[in-house]
């Protein structure tokens, strides 16, 4: 039985960070027409009410509604969606995707950082040399010449570590304004809900709806399949935390990074450059570094 719990556990993490590393290349396509931010997140909130609203009917799952709820599902929308989504995708139509694979490996840097500032985390020096890595990395991409594909790109970057900077703010808010008992599939489709009230009128108004209601080519695809994919991920991964612990489970960035490289290399032809390849190994020892510490839950032994 321990062995199988293991297996499932390992599975998991690949299905689910490989998923979760898809959405990068994904997001390149559909940003390839010119969508703007604001149209590609009223359909990434429409899509998760609709798919996540069945699964919670399925499972008859309750969502609170009352004021203090309706605050937090708030304070998840704006800052876990349509804020970092915002910059996400303006930064994804001129950098290359692996880049913004990179890029977002750094939400537990940031996370850590916002947790010392607010005194959420103990200050220990391993795990701050890991942020110093995760800084260098993002350096070595930003300031050398040959590290972009072109000049002028380099402000895009910074643009870019906006969206782990969210992240990092969200997963500190929600650490501390979570309500008990709070079902993590009801928060998400709370949120979601709440967002698509608050991106629609701003898509409207803006200019920058995007009509599906046409034959679907590349990046309309891409983009049902970015809000899939998001979902997939991020219901697994709250499955994985209970399953595995959140120890285990925090490795899941690796497969993140590493299968958002991959598959911005095999689907999309990107290359890169020895300077991009020495900030993904810097990258990836700072999360070791980063990551929490503690020991794997016991096994449970079914009778």
């Amino acid at each position: 039985m321990e062995r199988f719990h293991s297996l499932l556990a390992f599975g998991g993490l690949l299905i689910f960070g490989f998923a979760w590393g898809t959405t990068q290349p994904l997001t390149k396509i559909a940003v390839s027409t010119g969508y703007q931010p604001f149209g590609l997140i009223f359909w990434q909130f429409l899509y998760a009410v609709v798919l996540l609203g069945v699964i919670i009917a399925i499972k008859r799952i309750r969502v609170p509604l009352d004021r203090r709820h309706l605050v937090f599902y708030s304070g998840v929308a704006l800052i876990g969606t349509v804020l970092p989504n915002s910059f996400s995708y303006l930064a994804a139509a001129r950098l290359p995707a692996g880049i913004m694979a990179v890029a977002i490996t750094t939400v537990p840097m940031f996370s850590l950082i916002i947790a010392l500032l607010i005194g959420n985390e103990r200050f220990r020096l391993s795990r701050s040399l890991g942020v110093v890595l995760g800084v260098s990395a993002m350096l070595l991409i930003a300031l050398p010449e040959a590290s972009l594909p072109a000049a002028g790109l380099t402000v895009w970057v910074f643009i870019a570590l906006i969206a782990p900077f969210c992240y990092g703010i969200e997963g500190n808010y929600v650490a501390m304004q979570a309500p008990r008992r709070l079902n993590p599939l009801a928060a998400l489709w709370g949120a979601s809900v709440i967002g698509l009230c608050l991106i629609t009128p701003l898509t409207v108004a803006s200019g920058q709806w995007i009509d599906l209601f046409k034959p679907w080519q590349a990046p309309e695809w891409a983009m049902a399949g970015t809000a899939i994919a998001h979902l997939i991920a991020y219901s697994g991964y709250i499955w994985l935390v209970g399953f595995a612990g959140v120890v285990f489970t925090a490795q899941i960035s690796y497969i993140v990074t590493l299968a958002g490289i991959t598959n911005s290399m095999l689907f999309l032809g990107e290359s890169y450059s020895a300077w991009v390849w020495l900030a993904v190994a810097l990258m990836l020892a700072g999360l070791a570094l980063v990551q929490p510490v503690g020991r794997l839950p016991e096994v449970e032994e079914t009778p």
